[in-house]
């Protein structure tokens, strides 16, 4: 059985995740939010702000579970010979996905740091 579709639906998990995380940290500051979301939209990610932090560490654990789908060894019986599969393309989706998923969470707290300055 492949690993395909559990990495790349936690990789893409991981990144929609960061999506909403940038949401939550830039509906507060930015003047934008409300003219694209409406007022209702604005206040509705307000209130969801403070789950920042907790999807952040969300799309990290995906991440982690993303990289240990595309690391581990292979488990199998030593008597029956299974042909190899190559990993290469979806590890480096992985590494894709992280580099992602990194700077968007890094982004969604850039808000929060610019209104200290």
């Amino acid at each position: 059985m492949s690993d395909k579709p559990k990495i790349l639906g936690v990789t893409g998990g991981a990144v929609a995740l960061s999506a909403l995380a940038l949401a939550f940290g830039a509906c507060c500051v930015a003047p934008w939010a409300v003219g694209l979301l409406g007022v209702g939209g604005a206040l509705l990610l307000a209130r969801l702000a403070g789950l920042q932090s907790p999807v952040v560490v969300v799309t990290l654990l995906l991440v982690g579970v993303g990289f240990w789908y595309a690391y581990r060894a292979r488990s199998g019986s030593k008597r029956e010979p299974c042909p190899a599969e190559d990993r290469k393309g979806l590890r480096i989706a992985v590494w894709i996905g992280a580099l992602i998923v990194i700077c968007v969470d890094i982004a969604s707290y850039l808000p929060r740091l610019a209104s200290f300055w």
